[in-house]
């Protein structure tokens, strides 16, 4: 975000990471990037994400459908509509009950900020979930630019948070940078 009290240009940096991909590399970040497109999120959007050759694209959006779909269960529930109304289907896999409660009892703060920032909070660490133990590949790539993404949104909505978050995600390649020296 040009302009902003972080100095960062998120498009800017994300085109720069896009430049240096090969064309292939290139079209999955294209992949993720659409995947924060609200417009973009349907069934098949999700179901050419859980065919991705890409681990990243794969947990990250299957992860995401089961927040997304949480969600809409506990909103539907609130206003007394049919609980699986507007879901998208996730496939074959059966949600682990320990995740929905997690994401359930997020959802069930009164402050929206705060559940906003939580729900972001759990996608955040399902993307170091998913990249435990890994050096430098297209996936540590997808990873930081989800996070990127995350903080983007940050800055718009809470400035001082997306300021938290953006030390949060300089720190992380500070430390992952250490540990690859060491």
């Amino acid at each position: 975000m040009e302009g902003s009290s972080t100095g960062l240009d998120a498009d800017g940096l994300i085109e720069g990471i896009r430049e240096m991909l090969d064309t292939k590399d290139a079209a999955v970040l294209d992949f993720l990037l659409k995947g924060f497109d609200s417009a973009s999120l349907n069934a098949d959007f999700y179901t050419l994400a859980q065919k991705s050759r890409s681990n990243f694209i794969r947990k990250y959006f299957g992860y995401d459908l089961l927040v997304r779909n949480t969600r809409t269960v506990w909103l539907n529930r609130a206003l007394g509509r049919d609980e699986n109304a507007d879901t998208v289907p996730a496939g074959a896999d059966d949600p682990d009950p320990a995740e929905v409660q997690a994401i359930n009892n997020v959802l069930a703060q009164s402050d929206i900020l705060a559940r906003e920032r939580d729900l972001d909070t759990l996608m955040w660490k399902r993307i170091e979930e998913i990249n435990v133990m890994k050096v430098f590949d297209l996936d540590v790539i997808l990873g930081f630019t989800a996070c990127l993404k995350i903080v983007d949104r940050w800055i718009k909505l809470d400035p001082e948070t997306g300021r938290e978050l953006f030390r949060r995600l300089v720190e992380e390649i500070r430390s992952s940078r250490t540990k690859t020296i060491e």
